[in-house]
């Protein structure tokens, strides 16, 4: 703050006193100035914890068959796209796939500086309100999924977990056919039974590497669950209106009878769904980061 008072005192000299150089001076240290403010904003807004970790994203359909699954699917495109544009590594850590199209379920690690803090502006219930490519009558449809975030921890992080607490089954991993079958039950599944979370994973090679990618995983999912538990006892303490699960709803995505993407926490909206669709969600994300700093 203090360059930026010595930066209008010297504009507010008077053009005759200056040097001939002095206006580009000026535009260099005012260029300057608004990097060390954007790198400190930033900052700000990537304060958190495990911000600058990488982070483990799922996706989930919600009720309705063939639309939900198909609304999943998009939503992974949508994701993977993102990732793709910020040069984000990922990988598919599980899948399950829709009985007719896209997918009930989907499990993906995100590998870049900063996954995490800003992908946790997608947690939440994703709708969408369409006319439904699979209904014969064209009929308006709507379809929700469940996007869940989660931070990548470290081996160091105090998450304990009681190996009798847990049930874990092995299985073939589900391939493409012919020689991608695999003939030994490499995938594995854990199921918490304290929680009643279960994770999964068939993407590694070997039975072990899945099992530590699925724990791995797990620790995720309970160290999420602690932090919703005492962000929503916090919000009961200051009064706030709590509502977890599905009934979180943030974003509406509307292809019919109009074209508009819009937040319901932040107020932001567009009406370029496609360009959303095709993983041009910065803005969304930007603007909920915001949000979340002055809420908090």
């Amino acid at each position: 703050m203090h360059d930026l008072y010595e930066l209008v005192a010297l504009a507010e000299e008077g053009e005759e006193e200056l040097e001939p150089n002095f206006l580009e001076e000026l535009e260099q240290e005012t260029l300057a100035l608004e990097s060390r403010l954007r790198k400190r904003e930033f900052e700000l807004l990537m304060s958190g914890e495990h911000d600058a970790k990488n982070a483990i994203l799922a996706i989930h359909a919600g009720a309705g068959g063939t639309e939900a699954t198909d609304w999943a699917s998009m939503l992974m495109r949508m994701y993977l796209r993102w990732c793709e544009r910020r040069g984000f590594k990922t990988e598919i850590l599980d899948m399950t796939e829709g009985e007719e199209t896209g997918i009930k379920s989907v499990t993906i690690r995100v590998e870049g500086p900063y996954a995490y803090g800003y992908l946790k502006a997608e947690r939440g219930v994703h709708r969408l309100v369409r006319l439904s490519p699979f209904d014969a009558n064209h009929r308006r449809h709507t379809s929700f999924a469940l996007v869940e975030v989660m931070p990548e921890l470290e081996d160091d992080i105090d998450i304990v977990i009681d190996p009798k607490d847990l049930r874990i089954d092995v299985f073939r991993s589900s391939g493409a056919g012919g020689q991608n079958v695999q003939k030994n039950s490499t995938a594995v599944r854990i199921v918490h039974i304290p929680t009643g979370i279960v994770v999964a994973c068939q993407n590694e090679r070997s039975q072990l590497q899945n099992k530590e990618t699925a724990m791995r995983i797990l620790r995720a999912r309970l160290y999420e669950l602690e932090q919703q538990k005492h962000e929503e006892e916090q919000a009961r303490l200051k009064g706030k209106h709590v509502e977890a699960g599905w009934g979180n709803q943030i974003r509406s995505y509307v292809l019919h009878p109009y074209q508009l993407v819009k937040d319901l926490r932040t107020g932001y909206e567009t009406g370029n769904t496609d360009a959303v669709l095709d993983g041009e969600i910065d803005e969304f994300i930007d603007a909920y980061l915001r949000f979340a700093e002055t809420a908090a």
